[in-house]
């Protein structure tokens, strides 16, 4: 029985071609050759399976070609065919992951002062040339810029920034991206076709992305795929093959936040957990569908009625703000990043859905209830095991009267959130009254001045008063405290106190007195007064 060949091995393209995703390259390569203007040394950079070694064989070809040098090698004379079964013995190649040493590099420089046997060049591809030694890189710099005629250099690797820069001023180099998903998309569905085997586009886009980039890991993937699903590709069986999550859950998240319903998060993430889903990958979903939401909103017409979900994506769209919408990719985003931080998986991953329901608009669906956590307390006392320490609150009070109000009175009373809350508070009002409001944006946070995050405080505050007032914003200096300034204030003023408490306490002075202690001042919190005097911190 003849021994199947791999998808990566059978499929590698030939010529250039057949190559995809690296038009920038076979366009420099390919009129160097047609005009004969050829280096000694090239240097190929990029992730793995983008193509690399193929590039630095195909050019073997092209430069030793029987028809003469050519950007198009025949493919079929001795010398292709040899180069193209690894057999050509004018063709070395060298893994200098297990050939770091200078006597390799010296050894191979020693023959290549030797004639080609049977080409007109004798080529040298050296995979993964950062992991050669100092000494090595150094044997062969003088070869490397003066070498013989008749040889060329092809070096690969996955990490330029090892190499010296002596090597690097030596070479032609030429970076190769990441092979975009619907081209490798497009590349699966074509080979498939070729083989004869079904599939549906979902599960070739699958596929590509869990490839990132990498044309070798898709096919890689493609045979796995062929192999879990016997002998047919289907999206349910790549899903489950890849761990990927099914997008129900997040959408059923997203509606759960529009309807501001913490139970239902919590029993979704729950199912999640359940199924030993990947909260990472979660998040990453999350952020991708979010990023459609927000086209849809945008740009409607950038997204085509054939993509996934598209009804829900639609959907979504008409309920969220843009606006929420931003907040929500940035809370995902950053809640992925801190993923690794977190008490485990679970706990990161519920966090961030509570922080995107926390900065929920308040009047997105009116008949709902706020939720438990839509506000955090500020800690009020710091407590060392004695009678807490008392912390001044320097936020202003409000006063019943609304004619004396200041601004980041007002602006606490305003229903406000996302960007448009942010815009209100990093602002200073100049102007202050029942008629009129003229508000200063330091030059740092000019980008929050839109007009749809201008046109909300407008409404907020039209509401608050019961009647249109008129409302400017101007990018200028501040002259004296924005709310958030004052908010900050407010918690370096509790911050003090409470490194003071701990400073002062008797038992922590003896510690630091008996076994020369030392406070570890950032870890130092204001606690919440509840009461209970066995609160420590």
């Amino acid at each position: 029985m003849s021994q199947t060949q791999v998808l990566a091995r059978k499929w590698r393209p030939r010529n250039f071609t057949d190559l995809t995703g690296q038009e920038h390259v076979v366009r420099a390569l390919t009129n160097a050759l047609e005009q004969n203007r050829l280096h000694h040394a090239y240097l190929l950079t990029g992730t793995r399976g983008v193509g690399k070694t193929t590039i630095a064989r195909i050019l073997a070809k092209s430069l030793n070609c029987e028809t003469g040098i050519t950007a198009t090698p025949c493919g079929t004379c001795t010398t292709c065919v040899q180069i193209d079964s690894g057999s050509f013995i004018d063709l070395v190649e060298l893994d200098a992951a297990s050939n770091t040493q200078v006597d390799n590099m010296r050894e191979l420089l020693e023959n290549a002062l030797y004639a080609p046997t049977c080409g007109r060049y004798k080529i040298y591809i050296i995979d993964e040339v950062h992991m050669l030694s100092k000494s090595a890189f150094n044997a062969m710099l003088k070869t490397l810029e003066e070498p013989p005629a008749h040889v060329k250099f092809i070096l690969a690797t996955t990490d330029q920034q090892k190499i010296p820069i002596t090597v690097l001023s030596r070479c032609l180099q030429f970076n190769l991206k990441q092979i975009p998903q619907p081209q490798i998309t497009d590349h699966l569905k074509k080979i498939l076709a070729q083989e004869k085997i079904p599939c549906d586009i979902l599960s070739l886009q699958l596929v590509a992305r869990a490839a990132q980039g990498s044309m070798r890991d898709a096919l890689s993937l493609l045979d796995q795929a062929i192999a879990f699903g016997a002998g047919k590709i289907e999206e349910a069986s790549v899903r489950d093959m890849l761990g990927i999550i099914d997008h129900s859950y997040l959408f059923d998240l997203l509606d759960a936040l529009t309807q501001k319903n913490g139970l239902k998060l919590l029993s979704l993430a729950d199912e999640m957990e359940t199924q030993c889903l990947s909260f990472d990958c979660a998040l990453q979903d999350l952020a991708v569908i979010l990023h459609r939401i927000a086209l849809a909103q945008v740009i409607p017409q950038a997204l085509g009625e054939d993509i996934p979900d598209y009804i829900r994506i639609n959907a979504l769209a008409k309920i969220l703000a843009p606006d929420d919408i931003q907040l929500f990719y940035q809370i995902a985003l950053h809640g992925r990043g801190d993923l690794s931080l977190a008490p485990d998986e679970y706990a990161g991953f519920t966090m961030t859905l509570l922080r995107m329901l926390t900065f929920m608009p308040e009047d997105l669906i009116a008949h709902q209830q706020p939720p438990q956590v839509s506000s955090i307390s500020i800690p009020q006392s710091v407590k060392v095991g004695h009678e807490p320490q008392p912390i001044p609150d320097i936020t202003p009070p409000v006063p019943a009267n609304n004619s004396d109000l200041t601004w980041p009175q007002l602006a606490q009373q305003l229903k406000l959130a996302g960007m448009a809350k942010m815009l209100a508070q990093h602002s200073e009002a100049k102007i202050l009254s029942t008629d009129k409001i003229e508000l200063c944006v330091p030059e740092v946070h000019k980008h929050l001045l839109e007009k749809k995050y201008q046109d909300k405080i407008q409404s907020a505050v039209n509401t608050f008063f019961g009647k249109p007032i008129a409302l400017d914003f101007f990018v200028g200096i501040i002259t004296g405290l924005t709310p958030a300034a004052i908010q900050q204030r407010a918690e370096e003023e509790k911050q003090a106190q409470a490194i003071a408490a701990i400073e002062k306490d008797p038992v922590v002075q003896e510690l630091i007195e008996q076994f020369d202690a030392k406070l570890i001042i950032p870890s130092i919190k204001p606690i919440q007064n509840k009461g209970d005097s066995n609160d420590e911190r």
